[in-house]
């Protein structure tokens, strides 16, 4: 069994690692949804999600990994993977 893993920054719940695993270690995955590097990007930090999670919707939410988008997939239901 495979599990998935939920980016912080845009609820995408799909990656193969935790984004940041014991001692804070990051996974340096890609989001193929958002494009955000775990490790690379920034830090593991609640106001530095919600930056880049800005910048991506106001880029227009565009997929990282364009084949991976899932069909009728919808940027405002999977945010609110985020609240849960």
């Amino acid at each position: 069994m495979n599990k998935k893993y939920l980016c912080p920054v845009c609820g995408f719940h799909g990656l193969k690692e935790p984004p940041y695993g014991h001692g804070n270690e990051p996974s340096y995955e890609v989001c193929p949804c958002c494009g955000f590097e775990f490790g690379f990007d920034g830090g593991n930090t609640e106001e530095y999600f919600s930056k880049f999670r800005q910048r991506w919707i106001e880029e227009g939410t565009q997929w990282f990994i364009l084949k991976s988008k899932p069909k009728n997939w919808d940027y405002k239901k999977q945010l609110r993977n985020l609240k849960k």
